[in-house]
């Protein structure tokens, strides 16, 4: 039997009491990270879908991935990261912010 790989969601941003707060910056340190892929299109071109697809692939090749979810928008996915490839995937457009 072949091995699936694993998902992990979370929510790395959200409204408090205090305002918003992320934890984007967290995601993964960028000095180890091999690849960043920064997305970058108008509403519903196809970033959020792409990010679930390419994960879907991952899944299926045995990599276990994390989908970080939008605040906005839990079904909407703002970054993928492949943390064995060290790839980290993101959508770029505002108000996301992206690394630079």
């Amino acid at each position: 039997m072949e091995y699936k790989g694993k998902i992990k969601r979370l929510l790395p941003g959200g409204n408090t009491s205090l305002g918003f707060y992320s934890y984007f910056d967290h995601i993964m340190d960028l000095k180890e990270v091999s690849k960043v892929y920064i997305l970058k299109g108008g509403p519903g071109t196809g970033k959020s879908s792409m990010m679930k697809k390419i994960g879907d692939v991952m899944v299926e090749k045995g990599y276990d991935i994390e989908l970080h979810h939008c605040s906005a928008d839990p079904d909407s996915v703002d970054v993928l990261v492949v943390p064995e490839l060290k790839v980290v995937m993101l959508d770029g457009t505002a108000p996301h912010v992206a690394v630079s």
